[in-house]
């Protein structure tokens, strides 16, 4: 088992303890707030505990349904899974018949939870077009990630530089052929130290963006994934999550990839391609490595929006008139007291500052 494999399962048996704990009698003030600190600690912590939870909804039905008792379901699983899956099953099923009966379902949720696991890993390194490395020991794993207003630079093992905007997560996994970053949510900016024999990849949303030797910055958004291009060049094309392209190696890239150059931005939508970029000024789509937004006549609405990506209290448009309201300057993300002095600046803009928020109005 790898080391992030471990992490993972270690994670799932804590979300099983605290799941028993909190099923067998209510939990206490103090117990409440360490399981509130322990599930802030990280996404994953999350997810895990939200898999245990169904886990034992499907469980409690299969203990009353002789049709989805759990043995007909591990049969069935031992039929139609691939043999690495059978053998867990197989293992799922022995540490339950082990188990007294009235303590069977904490047991079986914390193994289980395990193997949703152990099995949701084998099933992505069977989706996704990555050159395997020989060992699961060659392969490193890392997870940034950063709160609402922080930023995070950090120089990784290859010598690369990461640059993590507010609200952003990636997991970065060295292996011998590549190195392969996945970007969850927010944004983020590489400066990638060229390796010709272990490709840079990012997958982020609808895209999948191979690195060239370059600096890039790639945004998550609503509906697109943003990629744009400093200096250099990159390999764009759809996700290979979404689309279940075929596994690849080396540096041969498919027609349906688009190559950017320096100040080029592509933006790419799930289940629209091809797509053309763009031309853009990449120092200031990009100012946000210096603490800075910028803007040359963008309306109001939209400057609000990316304000309120770094400030303690959003921005409310309250006058509808002024969402179109043009807006030209730099600001920095870490000063919202000059950001409202501007605004206020603005004819017939009125701001009111409130303990929650700042609303923009009409005069």
């Amino acid at each position: 088992m790898s080391n992030e494999e471990k992490v993972r399962a270690a994670i799932a048996e804590q979300a099983g303890e605290w799941f028993v704990a909190d099923d067998e009698k209510p939990l206490d003030a103090r117990e409440s707030a360490e399981l509130a600190a322990w599930l802030k600690t990280s996404p994953i912590h999350i997810e895990e505990f939200l898999g245990v939870s169904t886990i034992a909804r499907d469980l409690k039905v299969a203990r009353t349904d002789p049709e989805y008792s759990l043995e007909a379901i591990l049969a069935r699983a031992r039929v139609e899974e691939d043999p690495p899956a059978r053998a867990l099953w197989t293992r799922v099923l022995g540490t339950v018949r082990d188990q007294a009966s009235g303590r069977w379902l904490p047991a079986a949720l914390a193994t289980a939870a395990c193997v949703v696991v152990s099995l949701g890993l084998l099933l992505a390194w069977n989706v996704r077009p990555i050159p395997r490395a020989s060992a699961p020991e060659d392969i490193a794993a890392w997870h940034f990630e950063t709160r609402h207003g922080e930023q995070l630079t950090h120089r990784l093992a290859d010598n690369s530089m990461l640059h993590l905007n507010t609200d952003s997560a990636v997991t970065i996994r060295y292996g011998k052929h590549e190195r392969l970053v996945i970007l969850s949510s927010g944004q983020a900016a590489f400066e990638v130290s060229h390796e010709p024999d272990r490709a840079f990849r990012v997958i982020a949303g609808s895209a999948e963006v191979v690195d060239l030797g370059t600096q890039f910055d790639v945004r998550l958004e609503q509906h697109a994934t943003v990629v744009t291009v400093v200096e250099g060049r990159v390999a764009v094309g759809p996700s290979p999550v979404s689309e279940k392209l075929r596994t690849r190696s080396g540096g041969d890239y498919p027609s349906r990839f688009v190559q950017l150059g320096a100040d080029q931005q592509l933006s790419v939508t799930d289940g629209e391609w091809p797509a053309m970029p763009i031309a853009v000024d990449a120092k200031s789509t990009t100012s946000w490595l210096r603490r800075e937004i910028t803007f040359d006549h963008e309306p109001l609405e939209r400057v609000a929006g990316e304000y309120n990506r770094y400030a303690p209290k959003p921005i409310e448009i309250a006058t509808p008139a002024l969402r179109s309201l043009e807006i030209t300057g730099v600001f920095a993300t870490d000063d919202p007291e000059s950001f409202i002095a501007f605004l206020r600046s603005l004819k017939g803009v009125r701001v009111e500052v409130t303990a929650t928020q700042i609303r923009v109005s009409r005069d």
